[in-house]
């Protein structure tokens, strides 16, 4: 494996060039293994990856704990390079639902206070909202994230899932270092807007769901039994129709990977990385198994041939689906 590190954006910190998702590794796509989840960190920092992002929504705490414990159990060295990013504000209920976003600067400062002492760290690389409050302009919520940072709790300041709009308000209103979002071949949605305007801004992009949940990994099959507790459970990607759809497309790319000796999901992750060295892909590996193939990824080199067939075979908004049920898209920057 070839180590490559990139930058998130202007005012960021140098990132390894594939990130870590653990939100995996919390019970949101059914069961998990603690054991192996953190020696999936562990393994993880050990081959240079140094970039861990959590949400303190993702399971109550559960995720920010698991990566503390993490973090406490590597030896120093890899923990001193570890970054943490930390998504806030989404607000939930002891059965595990979803209340909306709080952005008050208030919330803020509280959110950051359990997070530190959930994660054991006395800084967070990396903070960003979840969502934009609707309820709360979008300066409010950046200004209390920069006095954090003023005050050396955290060091830089992220954004999640912004609109364009937001995202220029938000740089307005201090540095911003990235903006993390969904991209992957299936979901390109960024391409029109956003991603335009933090190439202009100097924003870094941290890509999420490079692999769709799962979808265009390779290793999701038309019969696969999804648990009540599973996201995908609900997801429309994953419906009926849709997902005979979406794996069809994903047949097309296995040949192309095929013809290449590589899996489906390097391909996958090889093509976000070929976008721009503006942006980091998070992979959410949740064994060593799945870790060690996504970091295979970053040796594989797309030609433009290998580029143009890739396109030919999953077109722009091909997929069959919204990334998200619908109660749920209009918290989100952009259309799917």
């Amino acid at each position: 494996m070839t180590t490559h590190t990139r930058s998130l954006g202007s005012t960021g910190p140098q990132v390894s060039a594939l990130g870590l998702g653990c939100m995996g590794m919390s019970p949101l796509y059914g069961e998990v293994d603690r054991a192996e989840s953190i020696a999936t960190v562990h393994a993880a920092l050990d081959a240079g990856v140094t970039l861990l992002d959590t949400g303190d929504f993702y399971a109550m705490g559960h995720n920010e704990m698991l990566i503390g414990e993490a973090l406490r159990t590597a030896p120093a060295g890899l923990r001193e390079k570890a970054l943490t990013s930390v998504k806030f504000g989404a607000l939930r209920d002891p059965d595990g639902g979803w209340s909306g976003y709080d952005g008050r600067p208030a919330a803020v400062r509280n959110f950051a206070a359990y997070s530190l002492q959930r994660l054991g760290v006395d800084h967070i690389d990396v903070y960003r909202i979840a969502r934009v409050d609707p309820g709360v302009p979008i300066e409010e919520t950046v200004g209390a994230i920069a006095e954090l940072v003023e005050k050396g709790h955290v060091r830089h300041i992220g954004l999640s899932e912004a609109s364009a709009a937001n995202i220029r308000r938000a740089a307005a209103t201090a540095p911003i270092a990235d903006l993390q979002i969904e991209y992957a071949i299936i979901t390109r949605d960024i391409e029109r807007e956003i991603l335009p305007t933090t190439r202009e801004l100097g924003i870094g992009i941290t890509a999420y769901g490079v692999l769709s949940r799962g979808l265009i990994s390779g290793h999701f099959t038309r019969d696969r039994q999804l648990g009540a507790g599973d996201f995908r459970a609900v997801s429309p990607r994953f419906q009926g129709d849709n997902l005979q759809h979406n794996l069809d497309l994903v047949e097309a790319l296995r040949k192309i990977a095929d013809e290449k000796g590589v899996t489906v999901a390097q391909i996958a992750i090889a093509w976000v990385l070929s976008r721009g060295d503006d942006i980091v892909p998070l992979v959410g590996a949740r064994t060593r198994e799945r870790l060690a193939e996504s970091l295979g990824a970053l040796d594989v080199t797309l030609d433009a041939a290998d580029l143009a067939a890739i396109e030919e075979a999953v077109p722009a908004d091909a997929a069959a689906g919204t990334r998200y049920p619908a109660a749920q898209m209009s918290h989100l920057g952009t259309e799917h």
